[in-house]
């Protein structure tokens, strides 16, 4: 079976598309060619890496790209994590099938650092969840 190409599209592809790159590339191993990309670039957020190290993946080697550095992938999928990215998503052939789920940004979190950790915790559960849902739909 040729893998599946899926694209995870946020704003800043520092924190919620590099969650989810995660845990697909995690469940779907070779099934999938895994990008994540934003609309803008801000670098990979030290809490995300911190974050997924604690549920044992490391995606410290991550790169934050932008989304027109995949203009030539034939993607299958598109999944857009937050309502920005959703609405200024550059249009795809209409061959990949979209999907859009709208995650809190834990980088937008205050407070202690262990009261940011929680919401970075509390959006990568809910990622997780998320990325299972959709490969047990799409890939059963």
């Amino acid at each position: 079976m040729t893998p599946k190409n899926i694209l995870v599209l946020c704003t800043g592809n520092s924190c919620r598309s590099q969650l989810l790159h995660g845990y697909l590339a995690s469940l779907l191993g070779a099934r999938a060619a895994l990008y994540s990309a934003g609309v803008e670039v801000h670098g990979l957020n030290p809490r995300a890496v911190r974050t997924m190290a604690e549920d044992g993946l490391d995606i410290s080697q991550h790169t934050s790209n932008h989304v027109d550095e995949y203009a030539a992938v034939p993607f299958d999928y598109v999944l857009t994590v937050c309502d920005h990215a959703q609405e200024v998503c550059p249009v795809f052939p209409s061959s990949a099938r979209k999907r859009h789920h709208n995650f809190p940004d834990p980088a937008k979190a205050t407070g202690t650092d262990e009261e940011v950790m929680a919401q970075f915790r509390q959006v990568r559960d809910q990622i997780k969840a998320y990325a299972q849902a959709f490969v047990q739909e799409e890939f059963a």
